[in-house]
């Protein structure tokens, strides 16, 4: 524990110096104290006209204030220091989609998808999303959670403070449960922010072939009702297409979600346009994501709607897709836009969001200021915690990133680099590595 005798910590080890793989429990120390030295993005401020502040203040776990060092106030100024040496300083990132949680790889679909299979051949061979249901249902809890946990790590070494972990997997009561499970534990022993999102109607389990509307039913009628309440349930989504579930399903799966006061997003117009945004739009839904296929009909419904558009550059290059998001169109509306990692293992196993934000720049046409929201406040909005995440303020849990850049155009730029000098998250510290040398 930093006291006033320790006013320079020493630098904790370096996120690279160690297999990611490690479990953070009990890793970190406490981030209170006079972060000084630092320059604060504009882009990921609450207050802009703090533009050319360089000092954070946190206490208890908490940012206690922000501005120009020589301003601090009298209460806060004997409280021990951090040098930040330069860095940069952004809020702590949001990973808005993932499917973190699973047992077993397909890293022999993407061998097929090579050879010219299609998502839909996969998924009619018995692959795809129900080869991962059979490994997932076979695995134990402590077995998903080692996996998960050695994915995890890799995310939170990119600056992720707040992440969203959906089931999907078990499509029975059971496994699903033993997911969300599994997403609560990762949170509470990383010291990380998890928002779980039941995904029970991803796709039809093979005890209900030719069955969909009879495993809506289990969806809606049992399963649902049962984890929500357990209290495992943040939020409910659904996979809207001609593979999965259609329109009318999906809508029963809302009001379901509705009628236990649960927020709901849709996996849409991946693979073909189903009207699915313009669905998720009527129910107020946080965000729609994928959106390839998306029409005028949809973007419009989620502007009236405030819906996120929460787009996916893994999935689309893993699938070698052509037709990207209608970015200009969501850009032209005032649609919001964020971004995440979709990390899951058919079709988008990325373990990299700073990766995830070159490719949407690259691929679909970000600029670099859409991208920066996009993974900060943006992103925060799409799993409804924009109330404490994905931007520096007053009274916000102490979640920041210091980084080993000049400005944040670099995060946009570099592949295959991680800039990231130490991580506050949840008030701890827990990453810190040099941040002299190149910048």
């Amino acid at each position: 524990m930093n006291d006033a005798r320790t006013p320079h910590p020493s630098p904790l080890p370096a996120r690279g110096d160690r297999e990611p793989g490690a479990s953070e429990a009990g890793e970190g120390r406490s981030g209170d104290g006079i972060w000084h030295n630092v320059r604060l993005a504009p882009d990921t401020l609450d207050d802009p006209s703090l533009a050319s502040a360089n000092a954070i203040v946190v206490r208890n776990a908490a940012i206690a204030w922000l501005g120009d060092e020589r301003a601090i106030p009298r209460d806060l100024a004997t409280m021990p220091r951090h040098d930040g040496h330069g860095a940069l300083v952004t809020a702590g990132l949001v990973d808005c989609h993932t499917h973190l949680v699973y047992g077993g790889d397909r890293a022999g679909e993407f061998a097929l998808r090579l050879a010219g299979a299609s998502y839909a051949e996969i998924a009619a061979r018995g692959g795809g999303i129900v080869s991962t249901v059979r490994a997932t249902r076979a695995a134990s809890e402590d077995e998903l959670y080692a996996a998960a946990s050695a994915r995890l790590a890799y995310l939170l070494a990119d600056g992720v403070c707040a992440i969203e972990i959906k089931s999907g997997y078990g499509l029975d009561l059971a496994t699903e449960r033993k997911q969300l499970r599994v997403a609560r534990r990762l949170g509470e022993a990383n010291g990380v922010t998890v928002r779980t999102t039941f995904l029970g109607a991803h796709a039809l389990p093979p005890e209900y072939a030719q069955r969909a509307d009879a495993y809506v039913d289990h969806v809606c009628d049992e399963m649902l009702p049962a984890l929500a309440e357990e209290g495992l349930v943040d939020a409910v989504d659904a996979f809207c297409e001609a593979i999965a579930f259609s329109r009318a399903q999906t809508e029963r799966v809302f009001e379901a979600a509705e009628r236990l006061g649960l927020p709901v997003k849709l996996h849409a117009e991946q693979l073909s346009d189903m009207d699915g945004a313009a669905l998720a739009a009527a129910h107020h839904a946080v965000s729609a994501d994928h959106l390839e296929h998306l029409s005028q009909r949809g973007i419009d419904a989620m502007r009236d709607a405030g819906t996120v558009a929460v787009l996916l550059p893994g999935a689309f290059y893993v699938l070698r897709e052509t037709k990207r998001p209608p970015v200009e169109a969501l850009r032209a509306a005032g649609v919001p836009i964020a971004i995440a990692t979709d990390h899951n293992p058919g079709t988008s196993p990325l373990l990299s969001l700073l990766t995830a934000m070159h490719m949407a720049c690259t691929l679909f046409g970000l600029t670099v200021p859409e991208m920066v929201a996009a993974i900060t406040r943006n992103a925060a909005r799409a799993l409804g915690i924009e109330a404490t995440h994905g931007v520096l303020g007053i009274g916000r849990p102490a979640n920041f990133v210091l980084w080993t850049i000049d400005g944040v155009d670099a995060l946009a730029y570099w592949l295959g680099r991680r800039p990231v000098g130490t991580i506050v998250r949840m008030g701890r510290i827990v990453t810190s590595t040099p941040t002299t040398g190149e910048r």
